[in-house]
């Protein structure tokens, strides 16, 4: 079994509760209301910049060159994609961007820093991978049971499209490689930033879902 099986097998009960979130239910039938939409894209697009910096940051640890460029594309494409649904979104559902960060999206986004930041490259690269692996499966099943016309299909697109799950394919490749060449301690500490990372995508959603606010 490689690595990142182990991983998703260990995790499956946090992806199901995912998949049957109210958001991503409501996402793939369509039915999804515009506010929980916009208030997700805009929670969206704060949690990509901090998500660009810890993959810098992973970019910084990484044992090689070809790692660290990896890693550093990764990061670009953060960027890139942060600036698309500014150019696209922002402006088809007139967002507000001055809002600042829910209660979820902080959480999520100084966990993956503080984690990136303190932690060694190994399980530095298992707190990154949900974003990237738990999207695409959500992206891929939304795309085989969604309900057309759907009004949020480029997202639905750009989740369960090729140069994604490129992305993912690659660092997959990379998790596994590193899995097998560290401890059983360090695999331990990467499963258990894996699952608490998994969690938060769960929140995230749930957070844009329930329009989280501060209390105070």
């Amino acid at each position: 079994m490689k690595f990142t099986d182990q991983l998703w097998e260990d995790s499956q009960p946090i992806f199901d509760q995912i998949i049957q979130h109210p958001f991503n239910q409501e996402l793939s039938t369509g039915t999804l209301s515009i506010e929980k939409f916009k208030f997700y894209i805009h929670q969206d697009s704060l949690y990509l910049a901090d998500f660009s910096k810890a993959l810098a940051i992973i970019a910084a640890k990484a044992p090689d060159s070809q790692l660290s460029l990896a890693f550093l594309d990764f990061a670009r494409n953060a960027v890139i994609v942060e600036k698309i649904l500014h150019e696209s979104y922002f402006k088809e559902y007139t967002i507000d961007s001055e809002a600042g960060k829910a209660p979820g999206c902080f959480t999520y986004t100084n966990y993956l820093i503080a984690t990136c930041s303190l932690h060694s490259f190994e399980v530095a690269v298992a707190a990154v991978l949900p974003c990237f692996w738990i999207y695409q499966k959500v992206g891929d099943i939304i795309l085989s049971n969604q309900k057309k016309p759907n009004p949020y299909q480029n997202w639905i697109d750009t989740y369960s499209g090729e140069d994604f799950n490129k992305s993912v394919n690659s660092i997959l490749a990379i998790c596994n490689k590193i899995a097998e060449n560290t401890s059983q301690a360090t695999r331990r500490k990467m499963l258990e930033k894996y699952q608490m990372a998994s969690r938060l995508e769960y929140m995230f959603w749930d957070s844009a879902y329930r329009l989280e606010q501060w209390p105070v």
